[in-house]
């Protein structure tokens, strides 16, 4: 997995292009256009695509909806993460957003820690977190808005954050031993959502390595001195490859924050494209 291109198409435009592959087996190339100024005209803001090909022949495999797999990769990320991280009893789960990544949380992180009994959401707008609350208990998912920021953060096992904040949103203070706080937004150096106590004496994982580059949770208190790279615990495939390297004991603090890795995206795809051409030459091929 090389590093993301990134270019500058011309006035607002931005394309982002990033691949990733297994020799032998899988290709997958990802691009996703950035243009800001569509709003104005009533146009998604982003637009992705994900192209799937045969890595021995170069033969495109699938076309995929790039916003699709990046929302469900990332949720699934997170759980995952939490899966080795979080308290293996935690009951309480906050979700801070209530974009398309934070509408996937609740029920990813269900399918990761099954004895999750109260799953709470927060966002700026009441109105908002009420609706999106009511659609997802309409799923099946015992989904609760709330109101007070703070009080939820100290009440909660977890907190999630999928926002796309330029200010700190959570606060280290609020945060009870034996936390875990999943950061997603912040992908860029300009985006918060976590003041810098809230690294202060937790156990840091990351997806990758780029996020302490591209982060500005991170960027802030590195650049203050408060956290320093060898603080760094691991990356998330460290975590799947050690086990037992995650949580420690139940009264340590742990974060995960992502930045979403090309990785991830043919991970997902792969699984899309498999239990659709469940006897294709690339599904049965042996992993490398």
């Amino acid at each position: 997995m090389p590093q993301r291109h990134v270019h500058s198409i011309g006035g607002q435009l931005t394309t982002l292009i990033m691949p990733a592959w297994i020799p032998g087996r899988y290709l997958g190339i990802k691009t996703v256009n950035i243009a800001p100024g569509n709003a104005a005209l009533g146009l998604p803001a982003l637009a992705a695509s994900y192209l799937l090909y045969d890595a021995t022949t170069g033969q495109p495999l699938a076309l995929m909806d790039g916003n699709e797999i990046t929302s469900r990769r990332t949720a699934a990320a997170s759980a995952l993460a939490a899966s080795r991280l979080a308290k293996p009893d935690a009951q309480t789960l906050l979700v801070v957003g209530s974009g398309q990544v934070a509408r996937l949380l609740p029920e990813a992180y269900r399918a990761a820690l099954p004895g999750l009994q109260q799953l709470w959401l927060w966002n700026r707008t009441p109105a908002t977190a009420l609706a999106l609350a009511a659609q997802l208990r309409d799923q099946g998912l015992p989904v609760a808005a709330v109101q007070d920021l703070a009080t939820a953060v100290r009440q909660a096992d977890i907190v999630s954050c999928a926002t796309l904040a330029t200010a700190p949103l959570i606060h280290g203070e609020w945060l009870q031993p034996g936390s875990h706080l999943d950061l997603i937004g912040s992908f860029t150096p300009a985006m918060r959502e976590a003041d810098e106590s809230c690294f202060q004496g937790a156990s840091l994982w990351v997806d990758t390595i780029e996020a302490l580059r591209k982060s500005g949770d991170l960027l802030a208190p590195l650049a203050s001195g408060l956290l320093k790279p060898e603080d760094l615990r691991g990356t998330l495939a460290d975590l799947c490859r050690q086990p037992g390297s995650g949580r420690q004991h139940a009264q340590e603090r742990t974060v995960f924050k992502s930045v979403g890795t090309a990785l991830e995206d043919l991970a997902a795809a792969m699984l899309v494209y498999e239990q659709a051409c469940p006897k294709s030459r690339c599904a049965n091929a042996p992993a490398s």
